[in-house]
């Protein structure tokens, strides 16, 4: 698995490393940024060795949202709709979609995209130093990658409103107060806890660890019918896999499980 300039892959144990790389400029998103992260992602979707994935960014920031230096008002106005088309929505939806677990480490700033970007994956870790910006009203935007749609199921209209409106950073022990992130974590301990977990996720029945992650996803938007119908489905699914079959049978055996990701 190979790195790009903007992304560098690593694989080790299942778990495919994605690393934003352009610490100079806070991992800012540019459009070759964009395509490599979104190329790494396709591949945890489509190459059955990756059981996990594993985001995070180099340097002292995680992500600062969009790079701004790429289009300059003053000579044309940008066709924002269609550059959210092309480059952030097909990854959203990817992140979203990837029936594998998604860990996201947060180890500095994670600013507009890049803090929704964050919030979208699976499990989110963040160094007590980071800081998380809805940084859109600040230059008349609205939060786009997700952001409307996350902030809100997470946390409720009147923080997601303040949070989007006043563009104040938020703390990671407080994000974690709110049930916005899993954990804050002590700068020096966070890299190393989010590979322990990865690792840990690579390991398990990810077959079942998917179905999961779907299931937990569509009651966003499911009344009880629908979930209780969905559970079933899913359920179904998971009991005519090999995982299921492998922790049974570990556990009548007693010994650890042996999982396969099928």
């Amino acid at each position: 698995m190979t790195s790009s300039d903007t992304v560098l892959v690593a694989f080790d144990s299942g778990v495919l490393t994605l690393t934003l790389n352009r610490p100079d400029k806070l991992n800012s998103l540019n459009e070759a940024m964009h395509f490599a992260l979104r190329a790494g992602l396709q591949r945890a979707a489509d190459a059955p060795e990756v059981r996990a994935v594993l985001l995070t960014g180099k340097g002292r920031g995680f992500c600062a949202g969009a790079d701004l230096g790429d289009r300059d008002p003053r000579k044309e106005r940008p066709d924002l709709a269609a550059i959210i088309e092309r480059l952030y929505n097909p990854t959203l939806r990817l992140i979203r979609s990837i029936d594998k677990p998604i860990v996201c480490a947060v180890n500095g700033v994670a600013a507009g995209a890049g803090a929704n970007i964050a919030l979208a994956c699976d499990i989110v870790l963040a160094a007590r130093s980071a800081k998380f910006i809805q940084a859109f009203s600040k230059i008349g935007l609205i939060p786009d990658a997700g952001g409307s749609w996350s902030l809100a199921r997470i946390l409720g209209e009147p923080r997601a409103k303040a949070l989007a409106l006043l563009a104040e950073p938020l703390d990671a022990d407080t994000a974690a107060a709110w049930g916005m992130i899993w954990k804050a974590i002590d700068d020096a301990a966070l890299l190393p806890e989010a590979e322990t977990i990865a690792k840990r996720l690579a390991a398990g029945p990810t077959k079942g660890l998917g179905l999961t992650k779907r299931a937990i996803q569509a009651a966003a938007t499911n009344g009880l019918d629908a979930q209780l119908d969905l559970e079933r489905d899913l359920q179904g699914e998971a009991g005519r896999s090999d995982d299921y079959a492998e922790g049974v049978v570990a556990f009548l055996e007693k010994r650890k499980p042996e999982f396969r990701g099928r």
